[in-house]
């Protein structure tokens, strides 16, 4: 059955706004610039994001996810100059290590992702439109967006243009009508360019989402997201370029993640503390990171500690334990109780995350049903019965949040128990240095042995390198 109802809050109308899930939902997600290797605040985003499509998914509502790669760009260029390469060979390299980065995150991958490069005709024919219309003119530099001739220039980011112009970071162009307006197509005489009506050159930022978005999706289209730091200028001037060429509203909603800082300060390189996705993916793995993402609301700031980090392994270690009883849970039992809990949580997990999709409070309900469930193998009142029932809605939402744990076939499981029992037999005969020999032999593969009054259950723990 598909959601009847998701609200989120839309930065354009500054309040929530119902999505229309009777159709398919096209999203557009403005993804990286390919010069360096992807951090934390991109995993941040990138994951809500995919926590959003997997949620509509599960409701069987059918989604469209377009995610971009900036692979033109000054900063391309700056960095293969410096390691002298081409920006061909940087994109490449850095698009390659996404791919291995966000697959080993386990974000699903996206409907399509398109590269500017590859959209440059598409670029060009709207700017030429733009031209045309008079909305954008020809300079020495290149072509320039005339942002006087959009009425509404300001509405995404509620700044008037007075203060857009002392709080931009514009470069200064004597060239330019005015200093807030933009360049669609900036005139160069060095690679990588391409040939246009009005010059050799190459297409400003802004425009390559514009063409991209409205290729895939269409004029208008559901959520245009990203993080809260491209409000102003990319959205802002998204908006400005896009409804200009259109004559229509653009995107329906307008989506922006928090930043994640650290101590209270914006990530950068000048400060020397951004966290790189593969430096926190050898220490914490990918379940710890997800979350963490996850765990403040999606519009809010969130602060990278490492404290944090390590509270979420001793979370992950009782979603483990709960899983693995589940599992390996025997004989039958009163499942009245239980399925009022499920019923409970779900509602709540479910309501969260239709509700401006709150993650924070989705992950209380989940780590609700742990608890409770761990509760229950304490007392040796989780029987198989219960698991039969309880497993469904579990891994359902395991598929949501996207954490996944390590698979483990029929035969390891048959094999461990085996191991089990040979302990259990040397306890029984008092041979306690044995058994306990044993249990360390059955630890370094990774194998927990978790001791009931009754009997002996285990989890199979996932190995990550600060739980220490």
């Amino acid at each position: 059955m598909k959601l009847a109802k998701l609200k989120i809050f839309d930065t354009l109308s500054n309040s929530e706004k119902e999505l229309d899930t009777s159709k398919k939902i096209r999203i557009y997600l403005c993804g990286v610039t390919v010069y360096d290797e992807a951090h934390i605040g991109h995993a941040r985003t990138i994951i809500v994001f995919d926590v959003l499509r997997r949620f509509l998914e599960s409701k069987k509502n059918t989604v469209e996810f377009i995610q971009n790669f900036t692979d033109v760009d000054d900063k391309i260029i700056e960095r293969a100059k410096k390691e002298g390469a081409t920006a061909y060979d940087i994109s490449v390299r850095y698009i390659e290590e996404y791919f291995r980065d966000f697959d080993a995150l386990n974000v699903k991958r996206a409907t399509r992702y398109p590269q500017a490069t590859e959209h440059i005709k598409d670029m060009i024919s709207l700017i030429e439109s733009l031209v045309k219309k008079k909305i954008a003119y020809v300079s020495k530099n290149g072509v320039y967006f005339a942002v006087s001739k959009f009425a509404d220039y300001g509405k995404l980011s509620k700044k008037k243009i007075d203060e857009l112009i002392s709080g931009s970071r514009v470069d200064i162009d004597e060239t330019k009508n005015d200093p807030l307006d933009f360049a669609l197509w900036k005139f160069s005489d060095e690679a990588p360019l391409w040939d246009s009506p009005w010059g050799k050159g190459r297409p400003g930022w802004h425009i390559e989402c514009s063409a991209m978005s409205i290729k895939y999706l269409g004029e208008n289209f559901e959520i245009h997201g990203g993080g809260r730091d491209l409000i102003f200028p990319h959205h802002e001037n998204e908006i400005a370029q896009s409804e200009s060429f259109t004559s229509k509203p653009f995107a329906k909603i307008w989506m922006h993640v928090g930043m994640v800082t650290i101590n209270g300060e914006k990530m950068s390189k000048s400060l020397g503390n951004i966290r790189s996705v593969q430096h926190v993916l050898q220490g914490y793995g990918p379940n710890i990171i997800r979350l963490f993402c996850l765990s403040g609301h999606y519009s809010k700031p969130i602060d990278y500690s490492e404290d944090l980090l390590k509270e979420n392994i001793i979370k992950w270690r009782q979603v483990e334990t709960c899983y693995y009883e589940l599992l390996l849970a025997e004989g039958k039992n009163e499942t009245n109780t239980i399925q009022e809990i499920i019923s409970q949580c779900k509602t709540e997990f479910d309501v969260a995350l239709s509700n401006d999709f709150n993650t924070s409070l989705a992950l209380t309900a989940f780590f609700k049903l742990v608890k409770e469930l761990n509760r229950l193998a304490a007392d040796e009142l989780l029987s198989k019965s219960i698991a039969d029932i309880v497993l469904p809605e579990l891994e359902r939402m395991f598929l949501v949040l996207g954490l996944v744990i390590p698979k483990i076939t029929k035969d390891e499981i048959d094999s461990i128990n085996e191991l089990i029992k040979k302990r259990e037999s040397l306890r029984q005969q008092k041979k306690y240095q044995d058994a306990d020999k044993l249990r360390e032999q059955i630890a370094k593969s990774g194998i927990e042995l978790i001791d009931h009054k009754n009997r002996t259950a285990w989890m199979k723990k996932e190995k990550i390198a600060s739980d220490t």
